[in-house]
């Protein structure tokens, strides 16, 4: 009969072989789960790469070259700033009172014409030789023009025309020492730049009404507007209108008519600007 002890060493060598067994088992499996881990990852390695080179076949059929375009991130040019061109400043001219006559002190051998008719201004003075009297034309463009407003009750007068060079320096001397230079360089031209030697500018004014005659007052009278509206049909445009002193150098006279030609004052009439801004004198 075995002893206890017996019994006990051969339960443990029966043991044995099992423990072995389980820990070559649990390693086998350790192994297994790595491998199989590993594996994981090169699977999804390559699929990543397959679904990359997928993308490229795509690309590749899409541009129809059949060459392999790898597309590289476009590299973003500086943005550059367009320099803002600066508009010239131009400076306002001013010809109202002496300010016209500064560089323009000395009269010209021969008159300025442009585009067929004879200036007189401020900046374009005549020859103090110029003398040709009365225009027959204008005078016979009046002469329809006051006719025409007859029939609408206005009797008009051409109380002021042609000027020699002579009696203009009389008139300017004059208003020189009632009003001063200052305040006669903006009504009455100096002699050589006064539009009435032309024989071309006609002073209007209604008979009996004298006391609007080279009066702004004149612009007011029916008679005045009527003439301010119709002039232009007979060649005659208001030669100083009310807010250009600073470019005709005149303050505003709605009595001064100065005659052009129906064709072309009904050009500046319909423009509505002066005669220096229509000619770009």
């Amino acid at each position: 009969m075995q002893s206890r002890y017996n019994l006990l060493q051969e339960k443990k060598k029966r043991k044995w072989p099992y423990i072995v067994s389980g820990t070559v088992a649990g390693l086998l499996i350790g192994i297994t789960v790595v491998w199989v881990a590993m594996n994981d990852w090169n699977i999804d390695k390559s699929i990543e790469e397959l679904r990359n080179l997928t993308e490229v076949k795509q690309t590749v059929e899409e541009d129809g070259t059949g060459e392999s375009i790898i597309e590289e991130p476009i590299a973003e040019e500086p943005v550059q700033e367009i320099p803002v061109k600066e508009e010239p400043v131009v400076e306002e001219v001013d010809m109202s009172g002496a300010k016209g006559y500064v560089g323009h002190e000395i009269l010209p051998e021969e008159p300025t014409v442009k585009e067929g008719i004879v200036i007189a201004s401020k900046k374009y003075p005549l020859p103090s030789t110029y003398a040709p009297g009365e225009s027959k034309e204008a005078r016979a463009a009046f002469q329809e023009m006051a006719a025409e407003a007859t029939l609408s009750g206005y009797e008009l007068i051409a109380f002021s025309t042609y000027r020699s060079f002579d009696y203009q320096t009389q008139l300017y001397d004059r208003y020189v020492t009632n009003d001063g230079q200052e305040a006669a360089d903006r009504y009455s031209a100096r002699p050589g730049y006064s539009e009435h030697q032309t024989g071309l500018a006609f002073d209007i004014g209604e008979q009996h009404f004298e006391q609007h005659f080279a009066r702004e007052s004149f612009g007011e009278t029916e008679a005045g507007k009527w003439v301010a509206a119709n002039a232009h049909k007979y060649g005659f445009i208001m030669r100083y209108p009310n807010g250009a002193e600073k470019i005709t150098g005149y303050m505003y006279e709605p009595w001064h008519f100065r005659y052009i030609g129906e064709e072309l004052a009904l050009k500046v009439y319909e423009a509505n600007v002066t005669l220096e801004e229509f000619l770009d004198l």
